[in-house]
């Protein structure tokens, strides 16, 4: 019996309101702010929380001395205009790119994250 009805992923960011209004422009989301703490939600509910951390240090890709933690794939229907869309909102297109399929970027706090070519 699960005793959860649905995860939640929680990033954690230098300033998460500003990371939020990033990831919301992005999906096109709305964002509930409170002191040191962003949600961005879907029109369907689903949510990504943005927590504020002290010294924060943003991860290394595709290096590891800071490992990436985590990352999200975000499906898009083209990948040139996806790119256009993430670089104009403060996206870093990274240098490494392993893939055809998908392309890497760097968030404005230094989380990679990929769009993927749905």
């Amino acid at each position: 019996m699960a005793i959860a009805r649905y995860p939640s992923v929680v990033i954690d960011c230098p300033d998460a309101a500003a990371l939020a209004e990033f990831y919301a422009a992005l999906l096109g989301w709305e964002v509930e702010r409170e002191d040191g703490w962003a949600d961005i939600r879907s029109s369907l509910g689903q949510c990504i929380s943005f927590q504020q951390v002290a010294d924060y240090r943003a991860p290394q890709w595709p290096g590891q001395e800071h490992p990436q933690q985590m990352h999200l794939d975000l499906m898009v229907d083209d990948l040139d205009g996806g790119q256009a869309v993430a670089l104009e909102l403060g996206a870093v297109l990274t240098e490494h790119q392993p893939g055809t399929t998908f392309r890497v970027f760097l968030d404005p706090a230094g989380h990679p994250f990929c769009l993927c070519q749905d």
